[in-house]
């Protein structure tokens, strides 16, 4: 992983995402570690970002864990602290609260965030899954940068904040932009997943009979890189980085030969008549349900 990380700075990727709570069952947080030694040689040309406030409920349990959500001011600072040291880095260029906590106020975490911004500790901060209300509250306080929120072709709720973005001029960063990977079109019915050490196993859109249910959805995407001469999760990322300027996917990958098609993403232009004549047939079109995220609970 540290050659590939490498391998994707080289390809012109700046941008790479993170947080505390990525773990494993036996280094609860390996991947700030695996990103603060592999990127430090690029730290001057690269954004990187994290996040705080969500610890995982049981990372031993098998499929999708539930979080439990701390944003108290404390924990915050401690948070940062520890993944400056993990990262190896001086400041933070960009950091997400990962949930919002229904036990702390926006305008206290927009609060702290303020005062790490003037201590040189982040440079920018966001929300993970906000809504407009908890939004513009902590907006008011400490104007934000960027939201990170689930968004596919799949996964289109949050399409309602778009207005509040414009208004506010903040950022959308789109998690899961090929809906956990069913939309590349590498997955078949017959495909299966490990319960105890792979999410799929548990997501909705894999289920067998959900290849049946999205064959609209599938044919619609092959269609259209049949068209621009690409790949099914180019058309998919270029959809939402078309769609507008301010939206950036953060796929996902393993693999080298998936770095190199992701980026190409970036050369694939959809006019908007194009891009409305796809929300158009997403509108109507009948597809399976999709995993829309993680139980959140509030800390007892």
């Amino acid at each position: 992983m540290t050659e590939l990380l490498a391998d994707a700075v080289d390809m012109g990727y700046t941008f790479f995402d993170t947080a505390e709570a990525y773990s494993t069952v036996t280094n609860p947080h390996d991947n700030e570690e695996l990103l603060g030694h592999a990127l430090k040689p690029f730290r001057n040309g690269i954004v990187i970002a994290t996040k705080f406030g969500i610890s995982f409920e049981d990372l031993s349990a098998p499929g999708t864990q539930a979080v439990i959500t701390d944003s108290r001011p404390e924990v915050i600072r401690q948070s940062v602290e520890s993944s400056l040291k993990r990262l190896q880095t001086d400041h933070i260029d960009l950091y997400y609260q990962h949930r919002m906590d229904p036990l702390v106020e926006p305008e206290t975490v927009a609060s702290v965030m303020a005062d790490l911004i003037k201590e040189g500790k982040i440079l920018h901060w966001g929300v993970s899954e906000p809504n407009e209300e908890y939004l513009r509250r902590a907006h008011k306080v400490c104007p934000v940068t960027a939201i990170q929120s689930r968004y596919s072709m799949m996964a289109r709720w949050n399409e309602s904040l778009f207005p509040v973005l414009e208004e506010l001029g903040i950022g959308f960063v789109a998690f899961s932009p090929l809906a956990n990977g069913l939309l590349t079109r590498c997955y078949t019915a017959q495909d299966r997943f490990d319960v105890a050490t792979d999410y799929r196993a548990s997501m909705p859109q894999f289920k067998k009979e959900s290849f049946e249910q999205n064959k609209e959805l599938f044919a619609l995407i092959d269609q259209l890189a049949e068209q621009k001469h690409a790949t099914a999760a180019q058309i998919s990322l270029a959809w939402m980085m078309c769609k507008h300027q301010w939206i950036v996917p953060i796929p996902g990958t393993r693999k080298l030969s998936r770095l190199k098609e992701n980026i190409g993403a970036a050369d694939i232009v959809l006019s908007a008549e194009e891009i409305d004549n796809i929300d158009s047939a997403l509108d109507t079109m009948h597809m399976s349900n999709v995993f829309g995220g993680s139980l959140v609970k509030k800390r007892q």
